[in-house]
């Protein structure tokens, strides 16, 4: 008779655990705003120069002026990346690596680089995803950006992947 309460009550809890690493909030649960990319390296709190939006950038949906800084290993150099974009589409001084491609990304989930607040208590995978690491400062629609990226855990890397056209690399994968 035991055994009957049992099964049900470890199904349960596998389909919680499993929720929980999928890092796709349930509409309406507490905390089901959208998660975005941690701010666990340091940062700083104002964009570089080269990322101020400016007046001549537009402020419609699809556009940035971002400052990307891709470090793929620690012998690597530090690769930075400028990417400008009006309504979704890379504007001449972009030096981006696949700036069409980053420019839409902006333009169909502009939230992608909005940091929401850490969660504490969410299981992630315990992986490595590799050393490469990316900070992105700047404005997207207006909205002041920074952001910063690594694959040192499951949810570190699926934010990577959200992100990578953005980032300019796939993390070395």
């Amino acid at each position: 008779m035991r055994m009957r309460f049992v099964r049900p009550l470890l199904t349960v809890l596998a389909v919680a655990g499993l929720a929980a690493c999928s890092g796709t909030p349930t509409p309406g649960a507490p905390g089901s705003a959208s998660q975005a990319p941690s701010s666990s390296a340091p940062s700083s709190s104002s964009p570089s120069s080269s990322a101020t939006p400016s007046a001549s950038a537009a402020t419609g949906a699809g556009s940035a002026e971002l400052s990307i800084t891709l470090v793929e290993s620690p012998e690597a150099a530090p690769q930075t990346f400028t990417l400008v974009c009006a309504d979704g589409v890379p504007a001449a001084e972009s030096n981006h690596p696949t700036a069409a491609e980053a420019c839409t990304s902006i333009k169909n989930s502009p939230a992608i680089l909005s940091p929401a607040p850490t969660k504490t208590d969410q299981a992630c995978t315990m992986q490595y995803g590799g050393p490469a690491t990316a900070k992105v400062t700047g404005a997207v629609d207006g909205k002041e950006v920074t952001a910063a990226f690594s694959r040192t855990d499951g949810c570190q890397i699926a934010l990577w992947d959200a992100a990578k056209s953005i980032l300019g690399s796939d993390g070395g994968l």
